[in-house]
């Protein structure tokens, strides 16, 4: 991902913000049948106030991937949307896309069969929570047997990364009066392709900029 550094995302908190609201991360290692992309939900390490990050994938993927052996790269996808050129102004312009995204580089470190099991577990939890009647993951009808079996057939990970690349493209280089349109546009949903969540990042990281700007 080409950096501007307009565009940067250098805090760690706020990185660590878009990876637990956006877990489902893209995988992508080089490997000597060329690139290959797996999907899977990856979740910030409670142990670490990094940016460390654990999951799993299904075997074969670990095979496919040389898990552990070679450097890998996570793609987390923060809102984005479509931004008119109407919404600029009578002004010359063209259309553009407004994103937040995070890469983590760096070679995994395979869990054992017990850290897989936490990993899993805190995977079921994060996602069931939400759900009217949660189905835990040791909860019946589950027992232990189907939960091992299940660990046996994935391969945990934990990635410290060596390597962040995080980006938060909001029209930052537009006046005041242009972003307060944007976002506006966006939440009334006037734009067929845009994330509803995109104009509450774009309100969070404007209201930062304009702070910031007002302590000078």
């Amino acid at each position: 991902m080409r950096q501007n550094p307009s565009f940067a995302m250098t805090d760690v908190q706020e990185i660590r913000r878009i990876i637990d609201e956006h877990p489902w991360a893209t995988l992508v290692s080089h490997t000597d049948e060329g690139l290959v992309a797996s999907h899977y939900a990856v979740l910030l390490d409670q142990d670490h106030d990094d940016l460390t990050v654990v999951g799993h994938v299904g075997r074969p993927d670990d095979a496919i991937h040389g898990l552990g052996g070679r450097e890998v790269l996570l793609v987390f996808q923060g809102p984005h949307g479509y931004i008119s050129p109407g919404w600029y102004g009578d002004a010359p312009s063209v259309p553009t896309w407004n994103f937040v995204s995070v890469h983590l580089s760096g070679t995994p470190e395979i869990l054992s069969p017990e850290e897989n099991l936490q990993v899993l577990d805190r995977l079921v939890d994060r996602f069931e929570s939400r759900m009217p009647q949660p189905r835990r993951l040791w909860e019946r009808p589950n027992d232990e047997k189907f939960v091992r079996g299940l660990e046996k057939g994935t391969v945990g990970f934990r990635l410290t990364p060596h390597r962040v690349v995080a980006k938060r493209k909001l029209s930052q280089n537009k006046p005041d009066h242009v972003v307060d349109t944007i976002i506006r546009e966006l939440a009334s949903g006037s734009g067929p392709y845009t994330d509803p969540r995109l104009p509450a990042e774009m309100q969070r990281a404007h209201d930062r900029l304009r702070a910031a700007r007002d302590e000078r």
